[in-house]
């Protein structure tokens, strides 16, 4: 027979009788419960070897049939371990129950229990059976409590559960939005970031292009007026040879005319002599008491004269001597002294500001290089388009009205960071004279700095010219380093490119000084233009410095100055051509070659009536339109 599984609920003990067998027990605790129980009713009992209880059986028709018996009978089995689950348990020796007339039934109207004790058994076990029912009741009451409690708890704990994942999904919420946001702003702030690096970028490209465009465009032209004045030159000469081969052929036959007409005339002289010479000795008997005092009246007014004239010429030989020293011991730079006074004044309020600035910073931690970068940003997106210098002179303005700097510093980053600018060729110096108007228009105090600022980058600005001298320049290099030349590395910089960046900052005083803008007041406007070419042809010699100043100022700014001064600018250009020019050819620069032809085609062709590109401003930059401002 295979092994047989018993699983009982505990219940108490009545009299040392357990009502319901242990949950786990094995089959020789059970027998040995029976026994004990058997033992028990044996004193309140009919003693029996066996105890049977026969219940009545049943069929699926419903007919009564043998009745179930239920034994407990002796089996020999080795004895096995049972496994965790107690599937497996060591057969022990049992008794025998019967239930013989127990009758059962599947129907839910059968008219006999499933249960249904005998009159004889429940006589003999009465208070077994009874105390066995009570305890079952009671046993199932407290399961039910049990599972109820149970119940409960699980519901708190699942109530508290749920809590605790409604607040956990509350908070990853917060968090999921939290994180959102600060995604948001991050990524608000890398496409910042991107939109300036490509804005920058854009800005770079397009100044590279305008520069490669501009470098080209002054190339084509410069080439062009170069092959149109050697063209002229070319013609100049042939027409001089001509004119002088029929000045020679002229000269020859006045020289010819002349010969005849002097021997016409000694021969009519001749005949004019003896006439003469007869009518005098008539006379000569009657006058000559007359002649003697006549004589000498005649060598006394001659005496007078040579002593007048020896006066003169000692008082020039003295005035000479007097401006040969004045040149050989005259001062180190050659500049007009109204020009050099306007440059002190700014060079010293340059210095007050440097020197107020330096006690700020050194009594204050701020720290200003945001304020500089965002300066230095702004100048260098300065473009020729009316909008972009609009947008530009607008921020620079706020920039310098900023609370949070002193106004003072703000102004010497904005000086310094737009002469540093200015010094490349591709600076767009209309745009850069328009902006500087309309800055210095609503900061005054910005405009004395600036040019002062100016003025130190290049002398020439002034006019201002510097003389060398041996006894105080030791070599060409000091002289040079004085003028303006840059060192890098302990090396100079070549010529050229100090005439290139010369001709820079001349081209933006030349856009400054004629910018005119309707309703804005420019503090050096044309007026001053005037001053400086007056001053410049008046003191400043003819080199190859000042002739690149003069050229480059003139491209800007003749224009202006011709329709503001007409005639007495077109003076000015006379006495640049006749005294100017020619001092420059005597020179023989091989380097002033195309300056001085620029100049010339300047003067012949009157390009002052034509106005220079990039005067107007554009209405964007997709369009070639271009517009007063």
């Amino acid at each position: 027979m295979g092994a047989v599984k018993l699983v009982f609920h505990s219940s108490p003990r009545i009299d040392g009788v357990s009502v319901d067998p242990e949950p786990d027990w094995s089959f020789d605790a059970l027998v040995s419960e029976l026994n004990t129980l058997e033992a028990k009713l044996a004193t309140t009992s009919v003693t029996s070897s066996q105890f049977q209880k026969t219940m009545p059986t049943w069929k699926r028709g419903g007919e009564r049939g043998k009745p179930f018996v239920l034994r407990a009978q002796e089996f020999d089995l080795d004895d096995t371990e049972s496994d965790d689950d107690g599937d497996n348990k060591a057969l022990v020796p049992v008794k025998r129950f019967n239930c013989d007339k127990l009758y059962l039934s599947d129907s839910d109207d059968s008219d006999v229990s499933a249960f249904d004790v005998q009159p004889y058994l429940m006589d003999k076990g009465k208070e077994v059976e009874t105390a066995l029912f009570e305890l079952a009741q009671e046993h199932q009451l407290r399961v039910n409590d049990e599972i109820r409690t149970k119940i409960s708890a699980l519901e708190t704990a699942l109530a508290d559960e749920s809590q605790n994942s409604t607040s956990a999904l509350l908070r990853v919420e917060k968090y999921k939005e939290s994180r959102q946001e600060q995604d948001k702003k991050l990524d608000t702030q890398y496409q910042r970031r991107i939109a300036e690096a490509l804005d920058n970028h854009l800005t770079a490209v397009q100044r590279d292009r305008e520069l490669r465009s501009q470098i080209e465009e002054r190339k084509i032209r410069s080439d062009a007026a170069y092959e149109e004045a050697k063209r002229k030159v070319a013609l100049q000469e042939e027409k001089q040879q001509q004119e002088k081969a029929k000045a020679e052929a002229e000269a020859k036959l006045r020289a010819e005319e002349a010969k005849r007409a002097a021997l016409e005339a000694e021969r009519k002289a001749a005949m004019e002599a003896e006439k003469r010479a007869a009518a005098e000795a008539e006379r000569r008997a009657e006058k000559e008491a007359v002649e003697g005092g006549a004589a000498g009246t005649f060598q006394k007014v001659t005496s007078g004269r040579t002593q007048q004239e020896a006066a003169v010429h000692s008082t020039d030989d003295a005035s000479n001597v007097s401006n040969a020293n004045t040149k050989e011991s005259g001062n180190l730079y050659r500049a007009a002294t109204s020009a050099v006074s306007l440059e002190s004044g700014r060079l010293q309020k340059l210095k007050e500001l440097c020197e107020r600035n330096q006690a700020i910073r050194s009594s204050s931690n701020q720290d200003y290089t945001r304020y500089e970068s965002h300066i230095s940003r702004l100048i260098r997106q300065i473009r020729g388009v009316i909008d972009n210098v609009r947008s530009k002179s607008n921020d620079l303005v706020k920039l310098l009205r900023d609370p949070q700097c002193p106004q003072s510093i703000s102004i010497e980053i904005f000086a310094k960071k737009f002469i540093s600018y200015c010094a490349n060729l591709g600076n767009a110096p209309f745009a850069s004279g328009y902006v500087i108007v309309l800055v210095t228009s609503q900061v005054p105090a910005a405009m004395d700095v600036l040019l002062a600022e100016l003025h130190r980058a290049c002398l020439y600005t002034v006019p201002k010219h510097m003389v060398y001298k041996k006894s105080i320049f030791q070599s060409k290099e000091s002289y040079f380093k004085a003028i303006g030349y840059r060192e890098d590395g302990g090396k100079l910089e070549s010529t050229q490119d100090y005439l290139n960046r010369l001709e820079s900052y001349m081209k933006v005083y030349g856009a400054l000084v004629q910018t005119e803008i309707q309703g804005v007041q420019n503090l050096h406007g044309l007026r001053e233009g005037w001053a400086w070419l007056a001053r410049f042809l008046n003191n400043l010699p003819a080199n190859q410095y000042t002739a690149v100043s003069l050229n480059a100022f003139l491209q800007m700014a003749g224009f202006a100055l011709f329709r503001r001064y007409k005639s007495q600018f077109v003076k000015l250009l006379n006495i640049i051509s006749q005294n100017f020019l020619v001092d420059l050819k005597v020179r023989q620069i091989p380097e002033l070659t195309r300056t001085l032809l620029e100049i010339e085609t300047y003067i012949k062709d009157k390009k002052f009536l034509e106005e220079p590109e990039g005067r107007r401003l554009e209405a964007n930059l997709l369009s070639s339109k271009s517009v007063n401002y």
